[in-house]
């Protein structure tokens, strides 16, 4: 049976809350779980230790039987020190938008303006200086 450690969604409209559990992959996601093992309020500030509530001996016993956590369960493992930190490639991430790019050029451009023409403006002040 392929397992799952994943989040099943609870709460009204525009309040999330989830149950962290331990599910069958084929089930439906707010579906049939094998075992609740914690629950995560994403409402909550981020240091608050009510934010993130698990039973960590039940996760190790499922991660041993070959549960496989999500990407979310996966970074909260690892922010609990379960699960060493994984490398992840995001090489799109630090480079900017189009427009951002295209902010930047018009910006070069007007600086070379600039600088163009202080430098033509340059010999006629000299002369009106001499005279």
């Amino acid at each position: 049976m392929a397992m799952k450690i994943r989040l099943a969604r609870g709460g009204s409209k525009k309040r999330p809350f989830y149950r962290i559990v331990a599910a069958d992959s084929r089930m439906p996601r707010d579906g049939r779980f094998i075992e609740k093992l914690g629950t995560y309020n994403p409402l909550l500030p981020k240091d608050s230790e009510e934010r993130v509530k698990m039973n960590m001996e039940r996760v190790q016993y499922w991660l041993s039987e070959g549960a496989q956590p999500t990407d979310r369960i996966a970074r909260m493992l690892e922010a609990a020190g379960v699960r060493e930190k994984a490398e992840r490639s995001n090489p799109k991430k630090g480079t900017p938008g189009k427009k951002a790019q295209e902010r930047v050029e018009e910006k070069a451009a007007k600086a070379a303006e600039a600088a163009e023409a202080p430098a033509e403006d340059a010999p006629a002040a000299e002369e009106a200086a001499a005279e």
